[in-house]
C-alpha cells in the first residue's frame, strides 16, 4: 500500500463518447498523487484504443482488459485487486470530476481522520448540458441512516484502506456500490459528507422509471438476503426508500 497514493477505479464498456473528458478531468486534478485503473470489460466501441492511448502517454494510467464480459462489479474487482494506493477512488467511465475533487476530499479526510467520505454532485445529460439539479449530501451518515436510502454517490466517494481491516471487493448483488458501503458503516466507521459538488454525474436517457423499479427490487433484496434484516424492519426500511427516493427526485 502506498501511503497518500489514490487509486481510482474505473470499470469501462463502449464509453468512446465520454472517457475522453472521464481522463481528462483526472489529469486536470490539482492533487497529483494518483493511479487510474481502467478496466476495459470488452468494449466492441473504439474506447480500447483512447484508453490505451492515454496510458502510453501517462504512466500513472493503467488499461486492463477482461477476458470476456463480466460486467460492472467484476471489471471494479479487477481494479480493486490491482490498486496500490491507500486510497480508493471511484469514477464510472461517462462521469467527471472537479479539477480540486481529490485535493478538497483527501484534505478533508487528513483532517478528520475519516475512513470514508463523499460529497455533493450535480447532474449533466449525454450531452454534457447541465440539468440544473445536485443532490447534496448530509453531514454525515450511519449503518442505520444508510438503510433509509444510498446517498453516497459513487463517482463521489474515497475509501481510507488503512482504517479498515477487510478487504475492499464488490458483491455480485445489484446496488454492489450499496452492499460495499453498507458493509464499512456496519464495521463501527461513518460516513462523512462534504457538501461540495466535486463531480458531475451522467443521467443517461434510458434511466427512468423502469429502473427506478429495479432498483426497488435490488434494495429490497440487499435488505432480505444480504442484510438479512428481519420482514417488520426491512418493510421500516423501504418505506423510508422510498419516501427518500421520491425527495431526491
Amino acid at each position: 500500500m502506498k501511503k497518500n497514493l489514490v487509486s481510482i477505479i474505473t470499470p469501462m464498456y463502449n464509453s468512446e463518447k465520454f472517457i475522453e473528458k472521464t481522463i481528462e478531468s483526472v489529469l486536470n486534478q490539482t492533487y497529483e498523487n494518483w493511479e487510474m485503473l481502467i478496466v476495459d470489460d470488452c468494449s466492441t466501441d473504439n474506447s480500447s484504443d483512447i484508453a490505451k492511448s492515454y496510458a502510453q502517454n501517462d504512466s500513472r494510467i493503467k488499461y486492463i482488459r477482461t477476458k470476456n464480459n463480466q460486467g460492472v462489479s467484476h471489471a471494479r474487482n479487477i481494479a480493486l485487486k490491482n490498486a496500490e494506493g491507500q486510497f480508493l477512488a471511484f469514477l464510472d467511465s461517462d462521469d467527471i470530476w472537479n479539477k480540486d475533487k481529490l485535493k478538497k476530499q483527501i484534505s478533508f479526510m487528513d483532517k478528520n481522520n475519516y475512513a470514508i467520505t463523499f460529497t455533493a454532485y450535480e447532474l449533466i445529460d449525454e450531452n454534457n448540458d447541465r440539468l440544473d439539479k445536485v443532490i447534496n449530501v448530509p453531514k454525515s451518515v450511519d449503518y442505520s441512516t444508510l438503510l433509509k436510502g444510498n446517498v453516497l454517490g459513487c463517482l463521489t466517494v474515497i475509501i481510507d484502506k488503512s482504517k479498515l481491516n477487510f478487504e475492499i471487493q464488490m458483491s455480485g448483488v445489484r446496488h454492489e456500490d450499496y452492499v460495499l458501503w453498507l458493509a464499512i458503516l456496519k464495521s463501527g466507521h461513518m460516513a462523512h459528507g462534504l457538501n461540495d459538488v466535486l463531480a458531475l454525474y451522467r443521467k443517461s436517457s434510458t434511466s427512468l422509471s423502469g429502473n427506478k423499479i429495479k432498483s426497488a427490487m435490488w434494495t429490497w433484496n440487499i435488505y432480505r438476503k444480504v442484510e438479512k434484516i428481519p420482514l417488520h424492519k426491512s418493510i421500516y426500511y423501504f418505506i423510508n426508500y422510498g419516501i427518500n427516493g421520491i425527495k431526491k427526485s
